[in-house]
């Protein structure tokens, strides 16, 4: 069994670093996907679609020092059901409910450079084009939430 998915969005806060027990850096970003699309009777409507992506390793350390709110990224990793296998269900402070999806990423590519960031990603940890591969997902027992 295999899944894959491709994500581009962006960024919709800047992202947020911390480290397991065991010391394993891990980077949350939070990416909006969108796409518009015209009703039946012409109106255009857009809709868009929040993930939280979480990225281990080496590579969480680039993803938090470059990126920024706003910016464009593409990710490609597995997603992350909950003990049921679908999205995580929450209800929002007016009470609505809502949901939310995980992705553990594999890649993350930086398609905007943020101003400051250095001109060879390579210097970053990055690989030349600007993408990060991430480590292997800690196990379940590394899991800092």
């Amino acid at each position: 069994m295999y899944q894959r998915l491709v994500l581009v969005g962006n960024l919709g806060r800047d992202p947020e670093m911390r480290y397991t027990p065991q010391g394993t850096p891990v980077t949350s970003l939070s990416v909006a996907t969108s796409r518009r699309y015209n009703t039946a009777d012409g109106q255009t409507k857009e809709e868009t679609i929040w993930f939280r992506v979480s990225v281990w390793g080496k590579q969480a350390e680039p993803c938090n020092q470059y990126l920024t709110k706003g910016q464009k990224v593409l990710v490609e990793g597995t997603l992350v059901g909950d003990e049921n296998g679908g999205p995580r269900i929450w209800t929002d402070k007016e009470g609505k409910p809502r949901a939310s999806f995980e992705v553990r990423a594999n890649t993350v590519q930086f398609l905007g450079r943020r101003e400051g960031a250095p001109a060879n990603a390579a210097a970053s940890g990055a690989t030349p084009n600007g993408t990060v591969v991430a480590d292997e997902p800690a196990t379940g027992e590394d899991l800092p939430f």
